[in-house]
């Protein structure tokens, strides 16, 4: 049903992939699914460039060293999230589901989007903040953003609070397709 699963892992402004209990419950459901359905998965993280990290270009005016320290901490963030990738990459392996991985960097819910429709996914697995109204209009949504225009089917986990076990959702998500 879902040959090529994408599971995007904290794509939004100032997200660095984490350890966070919501990370991984977005993770989860799509290694649940990806296995449940003998599906390949893709891991995907972006790094946005409105990050308050990113470097930029320098401007006149402004220290080099500001703009080495920037660009230093883009790299450490860079490096940590590939790290992270590895991780999961190695997780999923371990329980027999293809995978592969993919960092970009640009704006999140294009990416999601591009490499969806590159890569031929069938599904794509993202997390919703649950920002609405103004807080949304201000921040943008990337779940929004990708609902709008993934080129496939988009599964959005909605919080810690609302999330089942994984195998529970897997079943529920393919019977209600």
């Amino acid at each position: 049903m879902f040959p090529k699963i994408l599971v995007a892992i904290a794509c939004g402004v100032d997200e660095a992939i984490d350890d966070s209990e919501f990370s991984r419950t977005i993770f989860e459901q799509a290694l649940a699914l990806a296995k449940t359905h003998h599906s390949a998965l893709m891991i995907m993280h972006v790094l946005s460039l409105s990050d308050d990290i990113y470097p930029g270009y320098p401007y006149v005016g402004i220290p080099h060293t500001a703009f080495q320290v920037y660009a230093k901490r883009w790299e450490d963030r860079k490096q940590t999230s590939l790290m992270q990738l590895k991780a999961l990459e190695s997780e999923a392996t371990a329980i027999g589901v293809l995978v592969e991985f993919t960092q970009n960097a640009g704006d999140p819910g294009k990416s999601i989007c591009d490499v969806a429709k590159s890569w031929d996914a069938n599904l794509i697995v993202i997390g919703r903040r649950g920002l609405s109204g103004l807080s949304e209009l201000f921040m943008g949504s990337v779940s929004n953003y990708v609902l709008h225009h993934a080129p496939c089917h988009v599964l959005t986990i909605q919080g810690v609070a609302q999330a089942v076990p994984p195998l529970e959702t897997a079943k529920t998500v393919v019977g209600s397709v």
